[in-house]
């Protein structure tokens, strides 16, 4: 059974920076999303089985790094810049694919989610 389990998250000031964590067992492509109150979940960043095949929202390119970490069976999202409209609850979660993607529906298991606040 897949295990992910997110943290990281908290209250940063408006240009400031945050490192989410997802911890993840097993081998898969690895996403980022977030949702924010009254909207719609959405992609934020997704990282392939390479490495160095990697994709971003529009909205976060340049400001957010995804990264993973075999060893330790690791994914982390490293926010840059932060925005107060990047104020949501990040999820990480797995998909079924072989090449990093942003579609929602291509994932199948889930984190908790962590919440990050920034203020202006």
């Amino acid at each position: 059974q897949v295990q992910l389990v997110d943290s990281g998250g908290g209250l940063v000031q408006a240009g400031g920076s945050l490192r989410l964590s997802c911890a993840v067992s097993g081998r898969y492509v690895m996403g980022w999303f977030r949702q924010a109150p009254g909207k719609e979940r959405e992609a934020v960043a997704a990282i392939g089985l390479q490495s160095d095949n990697r994709t971003y929202a529009d909205s976060v390119k340049g400001r957010f790094t995804i990264s993973r970490d075999y060893a330790n069976k690791m994914v982390y999202l490293q926010l840059d810049r932060l925005k107060p409209e990047d104020t949501a609850v990040y999820y990480c979660a797995a998909a079924g694919t072989y090449a990093a993607t942003l579609v929602v529906r291509e994932y199948v298991h889930w984190g908790q989610g962590t919440q990050v606040t920034v203020s202006s």
